[in-house]
């Protein structure tokens, strides 16, 4: 049990970690994209809102990515591949049930679910407060 505790904060603080300088470093790339491009009016919000979706996508997918790596390196499952598959299942908690992680490692498996959910909230916030900033939701145009 410990070796899952101990495990499991180490993998969410460094998924925290990922997560807060990926959304940091998104933040900082829309204005550069949508100058580059050259892109004005409502074009720029959909590039800005763009930047955003497939940034945030990418920031969950290193993190899916993560817990992959250490589950295939932990033996929680057979091979690479269906750790990445278990991983993508559990930090969506979707949790098909296919896919068992090995017994000893429960907890661990569970407190990726739990990290999974609170992390997918924290980028919807994101989201929602980019489309209000910078995005096609700016206060006065659709509502």
């Amino acid at each position: 049990m410990i070796a899952n505790l101990l495990a499991g904060t180490l993998l969410i603080s460094g998924t925290v970690v990922i997560h807060t300088f990926g959304l940091m470093a998104i933040t900082r790339a829309i204005g550069p994209v949508t100058s580059f491009l050259r892109l004005q009016g409502r074009r720029s919000h959909i590039v800005a809102m763009l930047v955003a979706v497939i940034g945030v996508f990418g920031v969950l997918t290193v993190e899916i990515w993560l817990w992959a790596v250490v589950y295939y390196g932990l033996r929680v499952v057979g091979d690479f591949e269906t750790a990445l598959y278990f991983s993508t299942a559990t930090f969506a908690t979707v949790g098909y049930g296919d896919v068992v992680a090995d017994g000893k490692w429960r907890l661990l498996t569970s407190l990726e679910g739990v990290s999974g959910f609170l992390l997918i909230g924290w980028s919807t916030a994101y989201l929602v407060a980019a489309g209000v900033r910078v995005g096609p939701f700016r206060s006065g145009e659709h509502f």
